[in-house]
């Protein structure tokens, strides 16, 4: 659970948070909510978004309130859990789970709220079904199709079927379609590799429900897409609901996307930033900030520092290091970094400090933090 001291107050001034500290540029989150809305609306698609991005109960419900969003996703059950019990009510859980206490606390949830979960085989069915039976509840099940990710789900074409019967004869299960999510699509640079990774991706999509209208299973949903790619999957037709999650934040590595030719999604701009402070400036040509290791995840590179001739060099624990040549920095000088992956690094904070021009404007707690189970 988030710790009892935020980084700052509402009304503070952003000279007073406390760093390193995770900030929401509310002008940029805004504009980004309101172009997924916009374009799922054009669309005619449905937005489940996905919260494993920001693990917050608060944004969640500002996706579902102002951003077109029909409910969200999590990828496990415990974030799941700590959504419900923060009032989330519409719920899918966008992977697979394993073993009779997880299956458990999802039936026991789908009491309070509306509950999916996914399967990519008949002995996650078979626990699923235990756990609605014991608990007289119902769960809406996903069939997985591998679309070209290669990490988990059925292959594509009739091995759905099987699934799709052993849910539809469970008596607390609902078939509710296919979860069809390429997931290594998202960060594919290349423009014409990009396209024909997500045409393969919709063919697998269209072979399965072939075979799954072939024996008469009709497919509620059809889940998938995500931030790098929801343009894409939308214009081939397959998917209807869009899982998008970074859209709200974007990040660094994202932006290396569209330098390459990748095209930033929807236009989105970058909402998210760690602000850190300068702690030192002993070395010359170097400063070195509070925000290392600890405040950012670095699977996806270096956080983007924008400042004219300054960069971010290396992470350790606790320390920064900056290219400061000219040295234009000193102690107490504050910065905002663009973070290389934000899903990660937001999983790494107890609150957001949701920032409006020069003044902190709310604060939001990070609600599923550290649940990975």
């Amino acid at each position: 659970m988030p710790s009892a001291r935020p980084p700052a107050l509402p009304g503070d001034p952003v000279s007073a948070i406390r760093t390193p500290a995770l900030i929401v540029d509310l002008d940029a989150f805004e504009a980004n909510i309101a172009r997924m809305r916009a374009f799922v609306q054009d669309s005619g698609l449905r937005l489940r978004a996905h919260a494993k991005t920001h693990k917050s109960a608060d944004i969640a419900r500002i996706q579902m309130r102002d951003g077109g969003a029909c409910g969200v996703c999590c990828q496990k059950v415990s974030e799941a859990e700590a959504l419900v019990e923060a009032g989330v009510t519409d719920i899918l859980v966008s992977n697979e789970i394993t073993g009779t206490a997880r299956a458990e606390a999802l039936a026991r949830l789908a009491e309070r709220a509306r509950i999916g979960v996914c399967v990519d085989s008949l002995e996650g069915v078979a626990e699923l079904a235990a756990a609605t039976a014991h608990h007289d509840t119902e769960l809406s099940v996903l069939v997985e199709v591998d679309v070209g990710a290669g990490r988990c789900g059925v292959a594509p074409g009739a091995a759905a079927v099987p699934l799709a019967r052993a849910i539809a004869a469970a008596p607390g299960l609902i078939f509710g379609g296919l979860q069809a999510y390429q997931g290594s699509l998202q960060h594919i640079a290349d423009p014409a590799a990009r396209a024909a990774a997500a045409k393969a991706a919709a063919q697998a999509t269209r072979d399965t429900l072939k075979a799954l209208h072939a024996e008469g299973f009709d497919c509620a949903t059809v889940g998938g897409a995500g931030t790098g790619s929801f343009r894409l999957d939308s214009g081939l037709g397959q998917v209807n609901e869009l899982q998008c999650g970074s859209y709200i934040f974007m990040d660094a590595d994202y932006d290396r996307i569209e330098e390459i030719g990748g095209g930033r999604p929807g236009g989105m701009e970058n909402a998210l930033f760690i602000l850190t402070e300068v702690m030192s400036t002993a070395v010359p040509g170097k400063a070195v900030c509070d925000a290392g290791l600890k405040a950012m995840s670095l699977d996806s590179g270096l956080p983007r520092l924008d400042a004219e001739g300054l960069s971010y060099l290396v992470a350790s624990d606790e320390h920064g290091e900056i290219a400061d040549p000219d040295d234009r920095l000193a102690r107490g000088d504050r910065l905002r970094l663009v973070p290389g992956h934000c899903d990660p690094t937001c999983n790494l904070y107890d609150h957001y400090v949701a920032v409006r021009g020069d003044t902190v404007e709310a604060i939001w707690p990070v609600t599923a933090r550290g649940c990975l189970w």
